[in-house]
């Protein structure tokens, strides 16, 4: 199948662990995986509201565990204050980024403007903080191929930052979903994931269609996918199971969504017991998101279901041959 290609900017905005809306998501998540190390049933929806000198922990909690909340909060918030040593000691846990990527025949070429906003310390000057950010941060993380002359770079464009966390603004679980997924690239079904255990799909299916999205395309049966599961309050099985690939895909995407319900559990339980969700390790993925990262708790990315759609689907299309 034939792809149209585009050419397009398109930017994607991530925040620091001192955000303090991600410190809120933190406590919440650290909640949750206080849970489950006590009781692997436990069930949590958990809300953080923090601010100056104030977290305010609420939600629905059914455990047979006993926490100390007030404990757990200043954990997660110490978490904020200390910093990595570092080559760069004015810097404060505060900031957030937004990267502008320029596509050429839909894949990247270039990056066209970079934006980081971070919290700093009261001794430093607005050209020190500049010259070290381009040198020891983006330099050091963008690839120099994707960096040329037209790149533009505006570090802490609206000013000095030396208030932050929840010290200068507020923080409250679950606003920053488009961080913690996909930037905006991909759709988002609207629900937030910190703070729930994984009998809740807001979280767990989210991971699931990463798991089998991550396949499809380590399967070599499509270049792009995305995976939409959508379920029912009440109902085991879901509603609808849909692939999208985008023209990228070998077979039709019609097949691809039936190779995904034969070979994947897509019920809350086989959801949780695939991924083993019940687990104390959510904490981790409270910053810096969800997807795309490479430490083995993160279950949801391993591709170990590629061969098995290889082979399911050159069965399939040998079925179809014969007919």
């Amino acid at each position: 199948m034939s792809q149209k290609k585009r050419n397009f900017l398109f930017t994607s905005e991530s925040v620091t662990e001192g955000h303090p809306d991600k410190i809120a998501d933190q406590i919440s998540d650290a909640v949750l995986d206080a849970v489950l190390s006590q009781d692997a049933m436990g069930r949590v929806a958990c809300e953080t509201l923090v601010t100056t000198g104030l977290a305010m922990v609420a939600g629905e909690i059914t455990t047979s565990a006993v926490l100390d909340y007030s404990e757990i909060v200043k954990l997660v918030r110490r978490l904020a204050e200390v910093r990595k040593a570092g080559h760069l000691p004015f810097l404060r846990p505060d900031g957030k980024s937004q990267v502008t990527v320029e596509y050429v025949d839909d894949r990247p070429a270039r990056v066209d403007c970079v934006v980081i906003s971070t919290q700093h310390s009261d001794s430093v000057s607005n050209r020190e903080i500049h010259e070290s950010i381009v040198k020891e941060v983006i330099q050091h993380v963008v690839p120099p191929t994707l960096l040329d002359s037209r790149t533009k770079f505006h570090i802490n464009p609206t000013g000095r930052f030396v208030v932050g966390g929840p010290m200068g603004d507020a923080g409250l679980t679950g606003r920053k979903i488009i961080v913690d997924t996909y930037g905006g690239y991909s759709r988002h079904g609207g629900g937030a994931l910190s703070g729930k255990d994984p009998t809740k799909v807001d979280r767990s299916a989210c991971y699931m269609a990463r798991y089998v999205a991550k396949n499809l395309v380590a399967s070599g049966l499509a270049r792009r996918a995305e995976v939409q599961l959508a379920y029912a309050i009440g109902v085991a099985e879901p509603v609808s199971v849909m692939v999208d690939t985008f023209e990228t895909g070998m077979i039709p995407d019609e097949q691809m969504t039936d190779l995904v319900r034969a070979l994947f559990s897509l019920t809350p339980r086989g959801i949780i017991e695939s991924l083993d969700l019940r687990r104390p390790i959510y904490r981790r993925t409270a910053a810096y998101g969800h997807f795309g990262r490479s430490e083995p708790t993160f279950t949801w990315e391993r591709s170990d279901k590629a061969e098995a759609l290889r082979k399911a689907a050159a069965v399939r299309g040998a079925e179809v041959g014969a007919r």
